[in-house]
């Protein structure tokens, strides 16, 4: 079953990515209208607050760092046939990692901290996604349950670090010292708080994008996604791929918890993402798994996020409908394809 719905969801076009997008946007007017508000007032607030001002940008660019991240890494996996759902908890892992290395290299070169502090936080975030393939081909356990289960691990093993190891005794909040300066990604445009994150992100994209369709190993990765049987009579290991997978969407998650920690909040706290991790599992789905339409569909996302709060100040639509639109989008790639057999076999049926 679980194969069944990630070929649907994988095996997309561009346009129905648009397609599901635009339904559901309409479907959300038709909800805005339910509630007695004007759709195009909404939706126009929204998209003005997101896009229409440099901080509005900036704001935008910071969301879509971890989503793009966490997004890629999630497509690299679904193209190695792994449908790794634990970016949430390697997100989390990645960012205590970068912490704590940053509080340990306090007063070094800001070059060698911040490096040292994303190799950290992408083997921290490989590590735990490593767990996960382990369990998978060594004992046949299902990853989408794993990658479940470790989130809420890893979450809650963040969570006792930070209220117990890591604590910063300074604080009655549960997380760790202020990062210093030398530990803090620099900031890209001046009074807003767009940080070199985004470089990081556009640079995983493009680097990714050639890696899956211009390297031998790409094409080795999305061989064994298609047909894992056919790649292995082949000559591909099958197996190293399936690892190469996992590690990648747990170093590029964990990349993401380091741009948090070290561009956004300038520490570890305990909630440090509202989600990301499983809202990339729908940007990554949108952006049909390809690196750069991840990266665009993360942008898309973010602006959603970004502006729903002003939309529910402004028209008083309630900021939650941004999280119905995205639910909306996976059933609406989910029903271009599935739609299309019912008829066929109803079809049939009645012949």
């Amino acid at each position: 079953m679980i194969e069944t719905v990630r070929r649907t969801l994988v095996a997309r076009n561009l346009l129905s990515g648009i397609v599901a997008v635009l339904l559901a946007l309409l479907a959300g007017a038709l909800l805005i209208l339910a509630l007695g508000r004007d759709p195009i007032a909404a939706y126009g607030a929204l998209f003005s607050a997101s896009l229409g001002s440099t901080n509005g940008l900036a704001e935008t660019a910071i969301r879509t760092v971890p989503l793009a991240l966490c997004g890629i890494g999630i497509a690299l996996a679904f193209r190695a046939g792994v449908f790794n759902v634990g970016a949430e908890g390697q997100l989390f892992i990645g960012g205590i990692s970068a912490a704590y290395v940053g509080t340990l290299l306090d007063g070094q070169p800001q070059l060698l901290a911040l490096s040292l502090m994303a190799v950290a936080a992408a083997v921290g975030g490989a590590l735990w996604s490593g767990i996960a393939a382990v369990l998978k081909l060594r004992f046949r356990s299902d990853e989408l349950i794993t990658t479940i289960m470790l989130n809420y691990i890893g979450i809650f093993f963040v969570g006792y670090l930070l209220h117990g190891p890591l604590h910063d005794p300074g604080s009655a909040l549960a997380q760790t010292v202020r990062l210093g300066a030398e530990a803090r990604l620099p900031v890209l445009v001046p009074g807003t708080r767009l940080h070199f994150g985004i470089v990081i992100a556009v640079a995983a994209a493009f680097i990714a994008q050639l890696y899956l369709w211009r390297t031998v190993a790409g094409f080795r990765l999305r061989a064994t996604g298609q047909n894992p049987r056919a790649a292995e009579n082949a000559g591909i290991n099958v197996r190293r791929v399936i690892v190469i997978g996992f590690l990648t969407c747990g170093a590029l998650a964990g990349l993401a918890g380091f741009t948090e920690v070290a561009g956004v909040q300038r520490r570890m706290i305990e909630n440090l993402s509202p989600g990301y991790g499983y809202t990339a599992i729908i940007v990554a789905l949108l952006g049909q798994t390809n690196p750069i339409g991840v990266l665009f569909a993360a942008a898309l996302f973010a602006a959603l996020q970004v502006g729903s709060t002003t939309m529910e100040s402004a028209v008083g639509v309630p900021s939650s409908l941004t999280m119905i639109i995205q639910a909306l989008v996976v059933l609406f790639l989910l029903a271009q394809n599935v739609m299309p057999r019912f008829w066929r076999r109803k079809s049939g049926a009645a012949a």
